[in-house]
């Protein structure tokens, strides 16, 4: 018997078998949603008698609209937005059942998927769109925005965010910059006029998702850390992390809010900033807040086992992911938890030190990475009937011994 989070209930008695599944998208392959559904076939396949509950899982990136709107309804909007550098993109954004809460995903309308490798440049990469799709959600109505800060291709601070909701940028002339907010434009700026800022935006209550806690600037800043991946080189990254650093005292002496060592300043190429310096944005864990929304701590009461996953596994998981925070949510209720992973990495064994209780790669031969992408799903589920048939078997063990 299934359920989606908000059908949670009894199932088959006090002695019913029920697992949560509670996976993130496995990045590049398949949705949290579509993730969920392949592991609860394996469960059932091991246990046709099971009780099944489906709790999507993001952590404010890729795939945090979709699971969140899975979890807890209301309407998914595509609007179009101008893209990381220039020409228009499609970008989805949640509106849930309330009427007043929106959630969205920066990567939908300035991410690194939207950009060529070949042409990845965060000097040039702008967050204008992002603001246009914050401009969308404030147009419906919303007052409450929940913004995920993963996948960036920018390195522009919120600039050209700031710019799309009426925050101007000037030269030491007095000029209006030109163009799009941008990591090249940021050592130029010389005043910042907020005046013109959308006074809904400046009136609405903005939770930045994010798992990242690095500053705006410095040897643990935006540019430092995650500028490289970005396309970024070792000149472009001095450059980069100077303007982050001129534009952290530009924001100070225009709104009083030191912004440059603020926890979290630093995600998504300094968007973080961007949204403390010019909104009433507070930066919490992303995992905590969607469990939160999906009511996972209701999800799990009750139940015998917990299946998580991701695409990837390693030392960083460990770090606000969504398989370490699906754990310590776990934990106060006593239930164990598994995540099933494309692939575990360096220092994938720490979960261990943070509620899961095992940890399985999906591969179950050797595979080229296109071919586990690809594939995905039925791996997924063959893992997951492996688990509870293990699992199963251990738990009538354990009684044939008492």
């Amino acid at each position: 018997m299934e359920r989606r989070i908000g059908e949670i209930g009894e199932i088959g008695g006090e002695d019913a078998f029920r697992v949560v599944i509670a996976p993130d998208s496995f990045k590049g392959s398949i949705s949290s949603v579509a993730a969920a559904e392949a592991i609860r076939a394996g469960v059932l396949r091991a246990a046709p008698d099971a009780g099944t509950t489906i709790v999507p899982m993001a952590d404010g990136g890729e795939g945090t609209v979709d699971a969140v709107l899975a979890a807890v309804g209301g309407e998914r909007l595509v609007v179009p937005v101008e893209g990381p550098l220039g020409g228009e993109v499609m970008a989805a954004w949640g509106l849930l059942a309330d009427g007043r809460t929106a959630v969205i995903e920066m990567a939908a309308a300035s991410g690194l998927p939207l950009v060529a490798p070949e042409a990845r440049d965060p000097l040039a990469a702008t967050t204008y769109g992002t603001g246009q799709l914050i401009r969308a959600a404030l147009d419906r109505g919303a007052t409450r925005l929940l913004i995920g800060l993963g996948g960036s291709a920018t390195n522009d601070g919120g600039m050209g965010m700031a710019q799309a909701l009426g925050v101007r940028f000037a030269d030491a002339d007095g000029r209006e910059l030109a163009g799009r907010g941008c990591g090249a434009l940021l050592e130029r700026i010389a005043s910042i006029d907020a005046s013109g800022l959308d006074p809904r935006f400046a009136a609405a209550e903005v939770t930045v998702l994010s798992d990242v806690t690095n500053p705006l600037c410095g040897p643990d800043g935006a540019s430092a850390v995650y500028g490289p991946q970005k396309g970024a080189t070792p000149e472009a990254v001095e450059r980069l992390d100077r303007g982050l650093a001129h534009y952290a005292e530009r924001i100070a002496a225009a709104t009083g809010r030191d912004v440059r060592d603020a926890p979290g300043a630093g995600a998504a190429g300094g968007l973080g900033a961007g949204l403390l310096a010019f909104g009433r944005a507070v930066v919490k864990p992303g995992i905590a807040v969607v469990t939160e929304l999906a009511g996972f701590d209701r999800a799990v009461a009750g139940a015998a086992l917990v299946i998580t996953g991701e695409g990837r596994t390693d030392a960083q998981t460990a770090y606000g992911k969504v398989p370490a925070g699906v754990a310590a949510a776990a934990r106060p209720h006593g239930v164990p938890v598994v995540c099933l992973s494309g692939g575990l990495g360096a220092g994938a064994e720490t979960l261990y030190g943070h509620g899961i209780a095992a940890l399985f790669s999906i591969a179950n031969r050797p595979l080229a990475l296109d071919e586990a992408m690809r594939d995905a799903e039925p791996l997924l589920a063959e893992a997951a009937e492996n688990v509870v048939r293990l699992y199963r078997a251990a738990a009538g063990f354990g009684r044939s011994r008492r």
